[in-house]
């Protein structure tokens, strides 16, 4: 397990040969004891202000028996649902979990901590564990649970970034933990590879999910550090490393031509997960790679494979699959030069062909192609149209056109029902015409529904933002097809967008009464005081849907059970519902603090646009208060003459503050001449 592979872009990578796994940490199951603690202390979080009052709220972590359910047939997890997807499959390892402390200084528990806590959240996501950040008695403590191979890299990383701090990082390359990929960065490069601020390698990092810095090792290459290069740790899954050290050395070939690819040739890895590397001429590089990269990335995120172009040559890693699905799409990509392309369409899993209306086919593409090119983004998929119809002598006579769809079948099925949406509009009554309501039995499948016009409209939204709201909350997808909408995914995914559509239209004609939101795992029920309902609500709604932009949650004021009114947060995705949770408490902790003119709408958190906080009145002239972000006047503030803030109430109107209307009133009275004021 310790050999070392050595490729010719002049890296070194400490994970195994390519053939093997890199770390396999499975999450270990909780024992039933230990899990029905955990939730009822998770399920319920307090916020108290001033002891005036309390909102409580039950949130039930989500499920995921629903995402490990494997599907029956010959398709690849990546086929049915993309790298990345959410129906991830659990390990059957069972493990027990620990946690370990760690004190810290004050100075180190802000570094680790992090601008609005990114740091914390890197090295949680790059080890697996779950970091908790407390001070006792005066002491910053640090702790971390997880299994024990989570815990010992979490705590190797933690301290990498606050050795940062005061000087040089030292790393032991002989470590065993298979998560580290050393990068060879030559020193004239090393300024450009780091960015200003060190933002390039931040963006590395967000990107594939690793954690990157330079350091100074020690082991059996010690020696070699000298000799005009520095040497770049990344730590991370094996996916991670690849990617980001592929788009390392495209920045060092940028600054440097020549110093990864001389002497390089087409190569063919035999092993399953390897990287095969082409060369490419300088207009077929230009084309593959596209305006700001979105060829570049639409292979990519179709074929499931990590496409980079260092100078140029094309590198392509993944497993076999994936590899070899990328070469066709890129085969594929430069016969659209010489004209419509022709391909075999039998016995291919990741390939969906819909019949587009030749009167049609413009309004499909656009113009330029922009319209093929918004759906290929947003769903990550390869689209063209093929040329079916060679050999056919009265093919000038076809009414229709085939459009091929290339990626997993989630984004294939969102570009095609998106494509029938595009064409419905265009030609009403070609893909709707008999089509009835209908729910389907299977795991994977899709469920149709019939609106009348008023709910469409409802149910669209202004710009279409009601139906993303539903999809993002729900993980389903869903698409308006006349007036017909159809919901795709999973059968838990399904359920949930029939729901939550279901409660929406019942909005429309009035209250929504819950029933038994105690038994949903996709539910936290918030408890808002009487008098705080209007400051989490805003102006028409306004605070709320802000909330439900940013959290991806689908969040509105109902009745439970017992006929009381809560605020319930609906979402698949825990994190979502949480943030969501934290964000409509500090609107409730402001309100009740009745500072930031609540009387007048009231807000929420602010650390940027309003008054200092530790005053107990408001300046003159201010009025409701701000939403919560810091230093951002998009959600704090509420100032003279500002429009309500996000997050706030309303804003206006405030303790000693004047109102907007006497303001415009007083401005509309003076008068103006055209050589000045008088």
């Amino acid at each position: 397990s310790k050999s070392r592979s050595k490729s010719p872009s002049r890296s070194r990578s400490r994970s195994p040969a390519h053939g093997r796994s890199a770390s396999r940490s499975a999450s270990r199951k909780r024992s039933d004891s230990r899990s029905r603690s955990r939730s009822k202390d998770h399920s319920r979080s307090r916020s108290r202000s001033n002891s005036r009052s309390r909102s409580r709220s039950r949130s039930r972590s989500f499920s995921r028996s629903d995402r490990s359910r494997s599907l029956s047939g010959s398709l690849s997890s990546f086929d049915i649902l993309g790298v990345g997807g959410r129906n991830t499959a659990s390990t059957a390892e069972s493990r027990d979990e620990g946690s370990e402390t760690l004190n810290i200084s004050d100075s180190d528990a802000a570094f680790i901590l992090g601008k609005g806590g990114r740091t914390k959240e890197k090295i949680a996501r790059v080890s697996g564990a779950r970091l908790d950040m407390s001070e006792r008695n005066g002491q910053s403590r640090l702790e971390v649970r997880g299994t024990e191979l989570q815990r010992r890299k979490t705590l190797k990383y933690v301290k990498c970034v606050m050795a940062q701090r005061v000087g040089p990082v030292h790393v032991n390359e002989d470590d065993e933990d298979s998560d580290l990929t050393i990068v060879e960065v030559p020193t004239e490069c090393v300024g450009f590879v780091t960015g200003k601020q060190g933002n390039f390698l931040r963006t590395m990092e967000d990107e594939w999910g690793v954690i990157m810095f330079f350091a100074e090792f020690q082991g059996a290459r010690q020696e070699r550090h000298a000799g005009g290069v520095e040497k770049l740790a990344m730590f991370g899954p094996r996916r991670g490393r690849r990617g980001a050290e592929l788009k390392v050395l495209s920045a060092i070939e940028q600054k440097n031509p020549g110093y990864c690819t001389r002497g390089m040739k087409d190569h063919n890895a035999t092993e399953d997960w390897g990287t095969d590397t082409k060369w490419l001429k300088d207009d077929e590089l230009s084309y593959a790679l596209g305006k700001k990269g979105m060829t570049r990335k639409k292979l990519a995120r179709a074929s499931g494979c990590i496409v980079e172009y260092v100078g140029n040559v094309v590198h392509m890693a993944g497993n076999r699959r994936q590899r070899k699905r990328a070469q066709q799409y890129l085969e594929w990509l430069f016969a659209q030069l010489a004209g419509p392309v022709h391909v075999e369409t039998k016995a291919r899993t990741d390939m969906t062909v819909v019949d587009v209306p030749t009167a049609c086919v413009g309004y499909v593409t656009g113009n330029r192609r922009e319209t093929l090119g918004k759906m290929e983004e947003e769903w990550g998929v390869l689209m063209f149209f093929l040329d079916s119809y060679k050999d056919d002598p009265d093919r000038h006579k076809r009414v229709m056109e085939r459009l091929a769809i290339f990626g997993n079948q989630r984004s294939r099925r969102g570009a095609e029902l998106k494509v029938m949406s595009a064409v419905e509009a265009k030609q009403p009554g070609n893909f709707t015409r008999g089509v009835r309501e209908k729910e389907s039995r299977k795991f994977w499948g899709t469920d149709t529904l019939l609106l009348s016009d008023t709910e469409l409209a409802y149910a669209l939204g202004r710009d279409g933002t009601t139906r993303r709201k539903l999809a993002r909350s729900s993980g389903c997808i869903i698409e308006y097809v006349g007036h017909l909408v159809f919901l795709s995914g999973t059968k838990p995914e399904r359920q949930r967008a029939r729901r939550y559509l279901g409660w929406l239209l019942k909005q429309r004609m009035g209250g929504v009464r819950i029933e038994n939101a105690s038994d949903m795992d996709d539910v936290t029920v918030v408890h808002v005081p009487q008098n705080c309902m209007g400051a989490v609500s805003g102006s028409r709604g306004a605070a709320l849907r802000s909330i439900e932009e940013d959290t991806g949650a689908f969040c509105f004021i109902a009745r439970d059970s017992r006929g009381d009114e809560q605020l319930f947060i609906f979402g698949w995705d825990h994190s979502g519902r949480a943030k969501a949770d934290q964000l409509v408490n500090h609107i409730i902790r402001d309100a009740l603090n009745n500072r930031g003119g609540y009387n007048g709408g009231g807000g929420g958190y602010d650390r940027g646009g309003g008054y200092d906080r530790r005053d107990h009145s408001p300046p003159r002239g201010y009025g409701g208060g701000g939403g919560y972000r810091r230093s951002s006047p998009d959600y704090g503030g509420g100032g003279r003459g500002r429009s309500p803030p996000r997050y706030g109430g309303g804003g206006g109107g405030g303790y000693r503050g004047r109102s907007r209307s006497r303001s415009r009133e007083r401005y509309r009275s003076r008068s103006y001449s055209p050589r000045g004021r008088r």
